[in-house]
């Protein structure tokens, strides 16, 4: 039986930003996720009374 790790709360967060960055630029696959993680990481940091 072979054990399938599932991808991370985080990693699916990232993947469904660059999906929608992919979808509305010209950027590459690589520079779709470097944004993504910015996305992600800049959601993450403002704080819960301002979201």
């Amino acid at each position: 039986m072979t054990a399938t790790a599932l991808p991370s709360r985080y990693e699916t967060r990232v993947e469904r930003v660059k999906k929608i960055v992919l979808d509305n630029t010209e950027l590459s696959d690589e520079k779709a996720r470097e944004l993504a993680v910015q996305m992600v990481h800049a959601l993450d940091t403002v704080p819960e009374k301002m979201r």
